[in-house]
Formats: C-alpha cells, sequence, structure tokens
C-alpha cells in the first residue's frame, strides 16, 4: 500500500532563495522517490510577498530597490547579489541581476493560483522564477504574465481576467494570513504533513532525510510501542525561525489576522 506525503510551500516570485529551494526540494524527492517508489508526494504552493511595499509602477533594479527604498549600502548590495548568483550556479540556476527588473509580485501570485486550478502551478512558478531571475521580464505587467502563462498551457484571456478577479485576490491574502499564524517570518517555508516545518533552502539530502523521518514519525504513531523517532529540523507546529538560506519579510508584511 502506497503512502502520501503532503508539503505545502510558501514562496515569492521575487526570492532567490525560494527558487533555489524548490529546485532542492524537488531533487530531494526525487532521491528519496528512488529509494521509496511508493510513497507519493502531494505538493501545494502558496503565496508570500516579501516586498508588498513595492510600488507597482515602480521602475528600477534590484539594486535600485534596495538602495533606494530599503537603504541598504550599494556596495554591499551588490557582493550579495554575486554571492546569491554563484549558489545559484551550483544548484544549475541562472541569476542575472542585471537584467532583473524588481517588481510588486501580487499579480504573479494570483496567477499561480489560476495556474493551481489545471494542475500547472508547479510549470507556472519555474517559468515565472525564470523569467524574473534570469530574463528581466516584468512580474507586474498584464502581458507579459498572460504571454508567461500562454507558454505553459493557460488561456492569456484567463491570466487577463485573473488579475481583476477579487476572488485570486482573497487566496493570496488567505495565504499570507495562514503564514502568519503559522509564524512563518520567512520564506521559502515548507509544511509537512500539516505538523513539521522546514524553513529555508535546505540540500536535497536535508529534505529526503525529513521525509524519512516524517515517515517514521507515522510508524511509531501507529505501534504505540514503538519507540519515538527524532525531531525533524523544524519544530512541530511549524514555527519558523531565523534561517540563513531564507528571505526575510518586513515586519509589518502581513494583514492582521481577521
Amino acid at each position: 500500500m502506497s503512502e502520501t506525503i503532503r508539503v505545502d510551500i510558501w514562496s515569492d516570485i521575487a526570492c532567490p532563495w525560494c527558487y533555489i529551494g524548490k529546485h532542492r526540494f524537488e531533487a530531494g524527492v526525487a532521491a528519496f522517490r528512488a529509494q521509496r517508489p511508493d510513497v507519493e508526494f502531494e505538493v501545494e504552493g502558496h503565496s508570500f510577498e516579501l516586498a508588498p511595499d513595492t510600488p507597482p509602477d515602480f521602475s528600477g533594479s534590484e539594486v535600485d530597490f534596495l538602495v533606494r527604498h530599503k537603504g541598504m549600502p550599494a556596495a554591499q548590495v551588490e557582493q550579495m547579489l554575486e554571492q546569491m548568483t554563484e549558489l545559484a550556479a551550483a544548484d544549475g540556476i541562472e541569476f542575472d541581476f542585471s537584467r532583473v527588473r524588481h517588481a510588486n509580485t501580487a499579480r504573479a501570485h494570483r496567477v499561480l493560483h489560476l495556474a493551481a486550478e489545471s494542475g500547472l502551478q508547479t510549470e507556472m512558478q519555474e517559468r515565472l522564477f525564470r523569467a524574473y531571475f534570469a530574463e528581466g521580464e516584468d512580474m507586474s505587467d498584464p502581458d507579459t504574465l498572460a504571454r508567461l502563462g500562454a507558454e505553459v498551457g493557460l488561456d492569456p484571456d484567463a491570466v487577463r481576467a485573473a488579475l481583476d478577479d477579487e476572488g485570486y485576490g482573497q487566496a493570496v491574502e488567505r495565504d499570507i494570513t495562514r503564514a502568519r499564524m503559522l509564524g512563518v517570518s520567512g520564506v521559502p517555508f515548507f509544511l509537512i504533513d500539516e505538523k513539521y516545518g522546514i524553513s529555508g533552502a535546505q540540500s536535497s539530502e536535508a529534505f529526503a532525510g525529513a521525509f524519512e523521518q516524517v515517515l517514521g514519525f507515522r510508524a511509531s504513531a501507529d505501534d504505540p510501542g514503538a519507540a519515538a523517532g527524532p525531531n525533524v529540523d523544524a519544530d512541530p507546529g511549524a514555527a519558523a525561525g531565523p534561517n540563513p538560506d531564507a528571505a526575510e519579510a518586513p515586519e509589518n508584511h502581513h494583514a492582521d489576522q481577521a
């Protein structure tokens, strides 16, 4: 009899660690399933906005935004982005921050919710990440999002309609509110079996090990006489703490809990 592990993932398209974390998570799943082909995965992505204060019409690079709006020294920003580019390359991901056009990602998150309805969320997220970090595409531009959606199989007219559909906007806000209730302050954040949280872009080996531990917890729960297994790297209940491989949101990011 096969087992299914559910994983909920919070991320933002403008988050470089989220792009890296997505690839490491997928590599961890592939490595784990190579050893345990009987285990299936149910994965659902959720919205998180790292810089919701970005003006919808902001025109500038990532350096411009971090220097002008966040007050970071330009030299520090340049060094940070160079290091991030090298880290991404080690995972087979291309970053070209000279082309990145910093943007408010609220519209992109609506598109991801639309894609989820057609089973295309993973493909859409990958396309948006590449468009943002390597191709200099504008994540706030309706025509750009419609074109990118069409590339993965979405109806471009449906994409444009979703950008003005408050139902999708509410879905994004529900994701953000749930993240706040879980104590999530940075992304990527992974919630396994709705119990165990992993913060940051951990290695593929760490993800595979966490999946094995979760199955061990299940076995212990089914057998009251079995010894309890070790804790997953993040605490049960999914309270997220600071992590060097996670991008942190500003304290005033989330709306108050309804």
